[in-house]
């Protein structure tokens, strides 16, 4: 079998784990300056540019991500349909730039600099000082 019929049938038979981390997308120059890595998950919220195609040059906010697909909506890019129906159209992510991220994820934000998410942050002995004070009192 030809390996790039072979490649089509994995991506086509992946797992919904391995879809999922296939939503990649590129960041811009000044979020990799920051975080100093290239790409990064694409998830609701985050700003993006589109690149290529259609609607090449539009930025807008996504509004939802599908993984079927290994696309996103993008608020804002919609085509029209003959009866006047409006439909969002999806995107591949591959297509994409990421200008500004959604930093409600916590998880993903410790991800993105370099920090382990599973330890959480540790109380100063400060904050301590003012909570002992705060219950005797």
């Amino acid at each position: 079998m030809k390996p790039t019929k072979m490649r089509n049938k994995m991506i086509y038979r992946a797992s919904y784990q391995t879809k999922s981390k296939q939503l990649g997308s590129a960041l811009s120059k000044d979020l990799h300056k920051k975080y100093g890595k290239r790409s990064v998950r694409v998830i609701e919220g985050d700003s993006v540019t589109i690149l290529r195609g259609e609607f090449k040059g539009v930025d807008g906010k996504v509004s939802e991500v599908s993984t079927e697909k290994s696309s996103v909506a993008i608020e804002g890019v919609k085509k029209e349909k003959t009866k006047g129906d409006k439909f969002d159209v999806y995107i591949h992510t591959s297509n994409l730039l990421v200008t500004s991220l959604n930093t409600d994820d916590k998880w993903r934000m410790a991800k993105l600099e370099g920090k382990d998410p599973t330890k959480q942050p540790k109380e100063t002995k400060v904050e301590k000082k003012s909570e002992n004070k705060e219950n005797e009192g």
